[in-house]
């Protein structure tokens, strides 16, 4: 009897110690950890709103937001930071230069100093990706997501794949791609030779062939398939990131939860076969390996080859989460990319008429081949300046790893900093009084001479990590714009509303209805 009540006095004291601790890790997490950086912060000087229980200031950050899109813009107006990041705006005149927020329990400092921005790209291993939140890894993961010797591991692997003599060989599945949909545009036009075309869903649709055929060659099909699936993973993902994470919560079986899951498992099923496909392809020596999937598996099996140890490459969990990066990165970016550029054009006829006319001059009515799309000048200095006004990411977010001094500030670890885009593209002061107007000339000299040797123009990231398909989405938007160009004019439809909102990139809220002339 005395044995079992020891039992029973050990197991409950067991129980209340692992209670004790679960809470202290909670409080510590939506209280004490909050306001000790809050002290930290405070204490050299910088400024923001005090600290509130769980959520912060996203339910500010988040009201703000909608009420800034339950309008459209003027025409004319390519000012998105007041649309995008009103809250941002409202802390930097409240606080000053390099206000601190509250997203949930976690501070983050807003950086637009460009010579600090650049320290923050060129020390990878201080300051880190976010974890944003856990569900992102049934979402997408792969180089983008992984650091130290993991990303350089990654990083030296999928490398080959964006070299431009292997982009060289998948110019015929852009001009493929890009052919498909303006044929579609083409019988639209065919009877009254002008028509009203909402150009939103189909370069969505352009983009998802590109990479599908890129990605996965003659398997493009059953890519299709995993796009339509990854599009509505990103629909569940966006969700979770607009609410205050929980932890643990993803293990419970909510139905988000569970559809997430499902995704996941039907896209990596649907990978492995198209991978197990090609490796039995080559293996018996049948496989044209020009596209990234074969790539990405010759460049993995010569690695593992060379130090003849299975560790030096990737696993085949691995090549699938890589794949299913190709389709986020590579297909929403460049769709937005394209979009905006159309727009700008249809709205400043007069640099439509100069890029038509440099295309002309350069393919006439001939298929764009690659030496061309290098030689395109006043085509790139367009594209620049919609990427400049438009960037399909609003700001880019890291973590410190450790205690550090940036600048004059210290960043206790942990901390988020902010690297607002969208300010830096827009900042008069960088770019001149004409910082929100539509001016490709300012891209004349190059962007060097344009950013004046400053940090302030990164829609690709910058430093190490940055994009490695930068390459890969000019070369697919000039095939795109060089062959609309060299078959139609265009102008804005009088049903066009002005609209741009971000979800995990600046997209139309209303869609693009453009009015298409067949020349």
């Amino acid at each position: 009897m005395y044995k079992i009540q020891m039992i029973v006095t050990v197991c409950c004291a067991a129980i209340v110690i692992t209670l004790f601790m679960c809470l202290w890790k909670v409080l510590n997490w939506v209280w004490f950890r909050p306001k000790k950086l809050e002290k930290l912060l405070r204490k050299q000087g910088l400024k923001g709103n005090s600290y509130r229980i769980l959520y912060g200031d996203m339910k500010d950050l988040s009201g703000m937001i909608k009420e800034a899109n339950s309008k459209p813009m003027n025409l004319s107006d390519h000012d998105l930071a007041p649309r995008m990041v009103p809250f941002f705006i409202e802390t930097i005149k409240k606080y000053g230069m390099n206000p601190f927020i509250w997203l949930g329990p976690r501070p983050q400092v807003l950086i637009t100093d460009p010579e600090l921005i650049k320290e923050v790209f060129s020390k990878i291993n201080l300051y880190r990706k976010p974890r944003v939140n856990p569900l992102g890894s049934l979402f997408v993961q792969g180089l983008v997501s992984y650091e130290d010797d993991k990303w350089a591991k990654h990083r030296k692997l999928v490398n080959p794949a964006f070299h431009l003599e292997k982009l060289k060989h998948m110019l015929p599945a852009f001009y493929l791609s890009c052919s498909e949909m303006l044929s579609k545009w083409e019988e639209t036009l065919s009877v009254e030779g002008s028509h009203e075309i909402d150009v939103w869903p189909h370069l969505q649709q352009l983009s998802c062939d590109v990479i599908s055929r890129t990605a996965f060659g003659s398997s493009y099909e059953e890519g299709r398939k995993i796009f339509e699936l990854q599009k509505e993973q990103a629909q569940y993902f966006i969700e979770a990131l607009r609410s205050v994470y929980i932890p643990g919560w993803r293990f419970l079986p909510t139905k988000r939860n569970r559809r997430m899951k499902e995704i996941r498992k039907d896209v990596r099923s649907s990978i492995r076969s198209i991978i197990d496909k090609r490796l039995k392809a080559m293996e018996a020596g049948d496989a044209d390996n020009e596209d990234l999937l074969g790539i990405l598996l010759e460049s993995n099996f010569k690695e593992i080859e060379q130090h003849g140890n299975k560790d030096f490459g990737m696993s085949i969990e691995e090549v699938i989460e890589e794949c299913k990066l190709f389709y986020f990165a590579g297909a929403e970016t460049t769709s937005v990319w394209l979009l905006w550029t159309l727009v700008l054009l249809s709205r400043y006829q007069d640099w439509q008429a100069r890029a038509r006319e440099e295309v002309s001059q350069v393919f006439g009515s001939q298929k764009p081949d690659f030496d061309g799309l290098n030689r395109l000048k006043v085509v790139t200095m367009i594209l620049y300046e919609s990427l400049r006004l438009y960037s399909p990411v609003i700001a880019l977010n890291r973590r410190a790893n450790e205690d550090t001094v940036l600048g004059e500030i210290s960043i206790p670890a942990g901390v988020l900093v902010s690297l607002p885009v969208i300010l830096l593209h827009h900042d008069k002061e960088i770019w001149g009084e004409d910082a929100n107007k539509f001016n490709p000339e300012r891209f004349k000299g190059g962007l060097l001479s344009a950013t004046k040797g400053q940090v302030s123009y990164f829609p690709f990231s910058w430093g190490p990590r940055i994009c490695i398909g930068q390459n890969f989405a000019m070369l697919e938007a000039k095939m795109a714009l060089s062959m609309i160009l060299q078959r139609f004019s265009f102008e804005l439809s009088p049903s066009y509303t002005h609209a741009p909102q971000s979800i995990i990139i600046v997209q139309p809220q209303y869609g693009a209805p453009l009015i298409f002339h067949q020349l």
